[in-house]
């Protein structure tokens, strides 16, 4: 079926989201695997993005953990240098296929006070036709309510959304309502499926 409309999850496709990399920084990796195994940090994210209040659930944890109390608060006092920087190519990948008339919509698990901070660092994800972010939902992937919520209310029919995600149960979980879909690593391979499905041509997919 012709693509009507493509969907880009954004951690990891249009932002980089490795928190690891973040603490190995700042306290080491040995401190961050100890502190990764004593704490289930993105179990805490999770609830975050199910629409969780972003600071309170984070000290609620901390207080939980006074032996990682600091560490754990890094999560929201550090939280801009946890994710980003974007990925140059996807965001080109993004506006060119906004210059030339495709419908885009973004589908992520993302918390609402996170979102606040990465729009406000990262104007470009305010460029979407239609943003269906997870804390406002208070649903996330793969949950096949929060797909069923795209369909509906973006009136594009399952088969003409081509979803791309990092994450190979939310692809899976896109496929099993006729999503066309694309696991995401990285934007050369993406750029190519577009070029492939006769999206975008291979100067607007540079």
């Amino acid at each position: 079926m012709h693509v009507t409309a493509v969907v880009f999850d954004i951690g990891n496709v249009l932002i980089d989201w490795q928190p690891e990399r973040h603490y190995d920084a700042v306290i080491g990796a040995d401190r961050r695997r100890a502190l990764f195994n004593a704490i289930d940090l993105h179990d805490m994210n999770n609830d975050i993005d199910k629409g969780a209040d972003f600071h309170a659930r984070v000290a609620e944890e901390a207080a939980r953990h006074p032996a990682w109390h600091a560490e754990v608060m890094m999560w929201h006092d550090d939280w801009l240098k946890l994710a980003g920087p974007p990925i140059p190519r996807s965001v080109r990948l993004l506006r060119a296929l906004r210059a030339k008339g495709v419908p885009c919509l973004a589908l992520s698990n993302f918390g609402i006070g996170t979102f606040e901070i990465a729009e406000a660092e990262w104007p470009f994800l305010a460029e979407f036709d239609q943003r269906f972010i997870s804390g406002h939902m208070a649903l996330v992937k793969p949950d096949p309510r929060i797909y069923a919520a795209v369909e509906e209310e973006s009136g594009h029919a399952p088969g003409g959304l081509l979803f791309a995600d990092d994450r190979a149960e939310n692809v899976a979980a896109a496929q099993a309502r006729g999503w066309q879909t694309h696991l995401f690593d990285g934007p050369d391979g993406f750029a190519a499926r577009l070029v492939d499905d006769g999206i975008l041509s291979m100067a607007e997919a540079a």
